[in-house]
């Protein structure tokens, strides 16, 4: 890779520390970086380059996934660092870094280029974006690349504005935005999944598929979050970005001559422009959410949502949401797609199950229940892919007995996403960073969803901690018949599922691996 500055705004944060510091110890260590390279953190506090190296060092310690080995390669890692003292509304504080960077890039060979990472508040990204441009900083003589994080507006119209201040100083193609879930593993491998193995293309269409669950499932309260989260909710602080994008990645098909980042980010965009729009009349026929109450979770009692240091008095925001949405294409319409995601809930999980469809009536034996073929795609906290069948039980005479076969069974440690993105982001790889059409579109279609949320239209369903969400969320799949696949049966989802066995429950369950 070309010479390269790292210039990490908001170098002091959490972010900084758990994520984007033990990324670039990675890259650096496997020899992933750019030999001629170095990073210029910014920020307020009265650090040096050897106070900021130490912490630098100590970051690494904490969260760094591997055991940090105290040796020679961690102080030249340590080196490459640099800080400046930074307020992003002191104009000359920006000249200062450009003559800093300059000065870098007078002893290196070949063309310079500079990667703005900001680790900051959204509501700084356009004071900085202006800034570089009118302080000469965003001159190279190479490439320049913006790296922002989510949330990429609060609305529609926040999203648009940020997107014309951006513009400003960046071009489309010079603007990263990151969606850390596009850095998972198994998340890039969800196209090469369909795509490599014929006889699941065959089955990926309506004809085969009854409905899709995409499942986001969190443990965790708000904890220091509660400023920003009360505003959020879960439907800006997952259902807009990871959620849909989650939709998109699973639902794109792309043949295999078409590999570019803009060819993916063109049918990502046809996903969402083929989706079923939503009319505020009709959103709470559609979705379901939630704000969890006290409970328990994993065995520890937890106050309810209300109770949280941080969140308002009567706070009507929403910590779970559902919903029941439709592809209008050739490939997808007519199949359900239901997405979750919640706070406080039963188990950590992020989850894909696609159910196929049960055969027809006039060819099964009337007096046998077949449980449903499913694919079940584990995106975390534990990667997998299984494929679940029907064969004959050997003890149950004309019985059947699901079958599991693991069609991931040589599992190795995944990289981190920030990893994976970091180094992307400089090597010009845009394929896992989103664009604006998909930002645009998906705040377009979530938008009827905050109006109506935001005048009190949907009904806000309080859920026990430590469940698996409100029922209203399993009678939305019991309306169509179907019911959350790998949930404790309430009676909402026993009623939906009665003439249905889930995996855990049936008998003689028989595990294959296939190598």
């Amino acid at each position: 890779m070309n010479p390269t500055t790292f210039v990490l705004f908001g170098a002091t944060g959490d972010l900084a520390k758990r994520k984007i510091y033990p990324a670039l110890y990675h890259l650096y260590i496997h020899n992933q970086l750019p030999e001629s390279f170095s990073v210029i953190g910014l920020g307020r506090k009265e650090f040096n380059d050897a106070t900021f190296q130490a912490h630098v060092k100590q970051s690494l310690r904490e969260f760094y996934r591997l055991e940090v080995q105290e040796d020679d390669t961690l102080q030249a890692f340590a080196e490459l660092f640099g800080y400046n003292i930074l307020n992003i509304d002191h104009t000359g504080d920006f000249v200062r870094l450009k003559e800093r960077v300059e000065g870098w890039e007078r002893g290196i060979d070949g063309q310079a280029n500079r990667l703005f990472y900001l680790s900051v508040a959204p509501n700084f990204f356009g004071m900085i974006a202006s800034q570089i441009e009118k302080s000469g900083l965003g001159t190279v003589s190479g490439w320049k690349r913006l790296v922002i994080e989510k949330p990429f507006g609060h609305d529609l119209a926040s999203a648009r504005e940020l997107n014309s201040q951006l513009s400003q100083a960046f071009r489309e193609e010079e603007i990263y935005r990151i969606d850390h879930y596009l850095g998972k593993s198994m998340v890039q491998q969800l196209e090469a999944l369909k795509e490599a193995n014929p006889v699941l293309q065959a089955l990926w269409t309506n004809k085969n598929i009854a409905n899709v669950q995409i499942t986001a499932d969190e443990t965790v309260g708000v904890e220091e979050r509660a400023g920003y989260y009360d505003q959020a909710g879960a439907v800006r602080d997952m259902f807009q970005n990871h959620m849909l994008q989650l939709l998109m990645m699973l639902t794109i098909h792309a043949p295999h001559n078409m590999a570019s980042a803009e060819d993916i980010r063109l049918k990502k965009k046809q996903i969402l422009e083929a989706l079923d729009p939503l009319h505020r009349p009709d959103v709470h026929e559609q979705i379901v959410r939630g704000q969890y109450a006290a409970g328990q979770v994993q065995g520890k009692p937890v106050q309810g949502y209300a109770s949280e240091p941080g969140i308002a008095p009567g706070s009507m925001n929403d910590t779970f949401i559902a919903g029941r949405l439709h592809i209008d294409n050739y490939h997808w319409r007519g199949v359900p797609i239901y997405i979750r995601t919640g706070k406080r809930l039963k188990a950590k999980s992020t989850r894909i199950v696609i159910e196929f469809k049960e055969p027809l009536s006039s060819s099964a034996p009337a007096d046998h229940t077949y449980v449903p073929n499913l694919l079940v795609i584990e995106i975390g906290p534990n990667e997998g892919i299984t494929l679940q069948l029907n064969t004959k039980d050997p003890e149950r005479k004309g019985e059947f007995k699901p079958v599991h076969i693991d069609m991931y069974p040589d599992r190795a440690e995944a990289p981190e996403a920030y990893e994976t993105l970091i180094q992307d982001a400089l090597g010009g790889d845009s394929t896992f960073f989103v664009h604006w059409d998909e930002v645009e579109l998906s705040w377009q279609w979530v938008q009827p969803i905050l109006e109506a949320f935001a005048a009190n239209e949907v009904p806000l369903y309080p859920y026990e901690a430590g469940s698996h969400g409100p029922d209203a969320a399993a009678a939305l799949l019991a309306r169509d018949g179907y019911h959350w696949w790998f949930d404790e049966p309430s009676e909402s989802a026993a009623s939906a599922s009665a003439n249905a066995a889930e995996p855990e429950q049936a008998a003689n369950v028989e595990e294959v691996t296939v190598v």
